[in-house]
């Protein structure tokens, strides 16, 4: 299981990927999956739809790390968009194919999702999701967290308390959405333990290697842009081959600070790349 690695006196190394947007597109990923799998991380996660979009390409690619490749899988699993029933559906298909682990999360609100539709829904939030998870199987529960806050909530202590419920929910370990700078990281995780969180946290890492990519990665996100990565735009934004390897240095000097501050696990959101990926490994190993 996922949460015993934590035991092993080292940082976790963990990727994620996601089932690619066009189905002409989805035999290719095996490949990715193995030169991922060549890499030896920890575990793999794998991407869920929004509202349940791709929930069998998620189980297809998570029953093929589980059982083919050997590595643990860990299924995302949003319940925004999905009534109880169908999230029974979902956790009975993963349970089927060996996936014993999930990320539980709320997830995107639906473009066509009403209003009234999103205030009846069945789960309001990750850790009700979390609740009826570990209530109706015994599958391992993942949750997510947010160095900077999340970008609906109120306040920083308000988010960190919503953490602690997951927590107590049946959580056993987190993944932070990604940052790209490490000073939010260790303030966020003092403000987690004087709260009482004391499951592993994995620090979220995706490496910004084009500056056409920055936008659409901090849209997404919701993390700020420090000075010292603006700089770089600044110098390599309109040189694609140097702007690449600029982004993939900022990415391994962030780990490599991390690891030397004793950080639970790094987990890197790889973009379906096993090339930027192996670049990564390579210098934080």
């Amino acid at each position: 299981m996922i949460k015993d690695l934590f035991k092993n006196g080292r940082p976790t190394l963990s990727f994620e990927v996601y089932p690619p947007k066009k189905d002409d597109d989805f035999d290719s990923v095996f490949d990715i999956l193995r030169a991922l799998n060549n890499l030896h991380p920890d575990f793999i996660s794998v991407t869920y739809g929004a509202g349940g979009s791709k929930s069998k390409r998620t189980l297809e690619i998570a029953s093929f790390l589980q059982n083919d490749l050997g590595v643990e899988a860990l299924a995302h699993l949003t319940c925004v968009g999905n009534k109880k029933e169908d999230i029974l559906s979902v956790l009975e298909g993963f349970e089927k194919s060996n996936i014993t682990q999930v990320l539980a999360l709320r997830g995107d609100r639906p473009r066509d999702m009403t209003d009234e539709q999103f205030d009846s829904r069945d789960f309001a939030h990750a850790s009700d999701l979390i609740t009826y998870i570990k209530e109706h199987t015994s599958l391992s529960c993942a949750g997510a967290c947010y160095p900077e806050k999340h970008f609906e909530c109120f306040s920083k202590e308000t988010d960190i308390l919503n953490l602690k419920k997951k927590q107590e929910a049946g959580a056993d370990f987190f993944i932070t959405q990604l940052f790209m700078d490490n000073d939010y990281f260790y303030d966020f995780k003092d403000r987690a333990e004087r709260k009482g969180i004391t499951i592993p946290i994995c620090a979220g890492i995706m490496p910004v290697t084009s500056a056409s990519s920055l936008g659409t990665t901090i849209s997404l996100s919701g993390s700020s842009i420090p000075k010292a990565f603006s700089d770089l735009i600044a110098t390599y934004g309109d040189k694609p081959e140097e702007m690449r390897k600029a982004g993939i240095d900022y990415a391994i000097r962030q780990i490599l600070d991390l690891k030397a501050n004793g950080v639970d696990g790094i987990h890197l959101y790889t973009m379906n790349r096993p090339k930027m990926a192996g670049e990564i490994v390579a210098a934080i190993s």
